[in-house]
């Protein structure tokens, strides 16, 4: 099994050879929960692609640990991103679908409260909902072993998310009616896809529209048709094995 990860502040200044503090939160997770003990390998990173490969050297009391580092290692930036403009889902199914995105590799998440959508964030709601996406793409990240945790970005209207796409190298609408699979699309070898996920009742005719004047053509993923918690999920695998990242 590979090493457990644990998010730290940041990693500036550390070198192989020499030694970490893990504590607050992480290193009580660390410590009281996983249980980890001297000689246990374990990896930190920052989130940003940036990770520290080491032991532990020494447990303090029940929230603090003493990591001994090994190497560093850097992730290079992704080519080509993949962001997922998400719909937002009932219930507790965007957390899920933020959570199996982020094993997948999704590169960041963009919130969006399509005219079809049930849920609606507002007010104290928005900012509660924004924080567990957030945090479910934290634990996720730190669950799939990733050194480079994806971005959820604040909430776009959809005359936000059509300037997103606009400016993107390959930019679609998953819908079930498009005449198009995207296991055939032409894809940059570099630069930016977005993926547009719509609620479960579909996009309206007047978002597909304007998506559709900012380049975003419809295009469908087979012939059964999938949650809004798991198309964007379904999607990103699909294009990280044609661009090669998944080779």
């Amino acid at each position: 099994m590979t090493a457990p990860v644990f998010l730290v502040d940041a990693l500036d200044g550390v070198r192989a050879g020499g030694t970490v503090t893990l504590d607050g939160p992480e290193g009580r997770h660390a410590v009281s929960v996983r249980r980890l003990r001297a000689g246990e390998d374990i990896v930190l990173t920052d989130g940003s692609g940036t990770g520290a490969e080491g032991t532990v050297a020494a447990v303090e009391g029940k929230d603090r640990l003493i990591v001994a580092v090994t190497r560093l290692r850097t992730e290079e930036p992704p080519s080509p991103t993949i962001t997922v403009v998400q719909a937002l889902p009932k219930g507790d199914r965007g957390e899920l679908a933020v959570e199996t995105m982020t094993e997948t590799g999704v590169d960041a998440i963009v919130p969006w409260p399509a005219a079809r959508c049930v849920t609606q964030w507002k007010g104290e709601r928005a900012a509660k909902s924004l924080a567990k996406w957030r945090a479910t793409a934290r634990e996720a990240g730190k669950q799939s072993r990733r050194l480079t945790f994806p971005r959820v970005a604040d909430p776009l209207t959809t005359k936000q998310v059509a300037a997103l796409l606009a400016d993107a190298d390959f930019a679609a609408v998953l819908h079930e009616e498009g005449s198009t699979p995207l296991a055939t699309a032409e894809l940059p070898a570099q630069g930016s896809i977005v993926l547009v996920v719509g609620p479960e009742g579909g996009v309206a005719p007047e978002e597909l529209t304007l998506f559709a004047e900012a380049g975003a053509k419809p295009y469908r993923l087979g012939a059964s048709v999938l949650r809004t918690s798991t198309a964007g999920t379904a999607a990103t695998a699909l294009l990280l094995g044609r661009t090669g990242r998944w080779s």
